[in-house]
């Protein structure tokens, strides 16, 4: 039932998940506003909105890179498939993006303060979260 004996489901799963890494890269690096790194995680609806910008330009950057992708390879994926793993790819974004969640599951997790405000350790949490759900949104791109 699983059975790929031609590697086509795990080549089309490698090469999407490439490719919403490098998008996801690009769109929290270079795309993103510094309105919207700076307001996205206030708890108001100013918040919710830059947040929402960011996942919207976000997103529009891995539909880009996918599109480019299968421009120049020919791999045909489902749109259904992909659809839901865009999905999935933005919702968690927004989670991880308004910032209380992750912090509140950095603290259940007893991480260390000092190392999540000062050593980079939310960023390197945010960052993780970000490319565990690329990996889920990939699989469902890929399916």
């Amino acid at each position: 039932m699983f059975a790929d004996p031609t590697g086509a489901h795990a080549g089309a799963f490698a090469a999407v998940f490439a490719t919403l890494y490098v998008a996801h890269q690009i769109a929290d690096h270079w795309v993103q506003t510094q309105w919207q790194a700076d307001t996205k995680g206030q708890l108001n609806w100013l918040g919710r909105l830059a947040c929402a910008a960011h996942v919207g330009t976000y997103t529009l950057t891995a539909v880009v890179a996918l599109a480019a992708m299968l421009l120049a390879t020919g791999l045909r994926l489902d749109p259904w498939g992909v659809t839901v793993g865009l999905t999935v790819s933005a919702v968690s974004h927004y989670i991880a993006d308004r910032r209380v969640p992750l912090r509140r599951l950095a603290d259940a997790l007893k991480k260390n303060p000092a190392w999540l405000e000062r050593g980079g350790g939310l960023y390197a949490m945010d960052q993780s979260w970000h490319i565990g759900f690329l990996f889920v949104a990939a699989l469902f791109c890929a399916a």
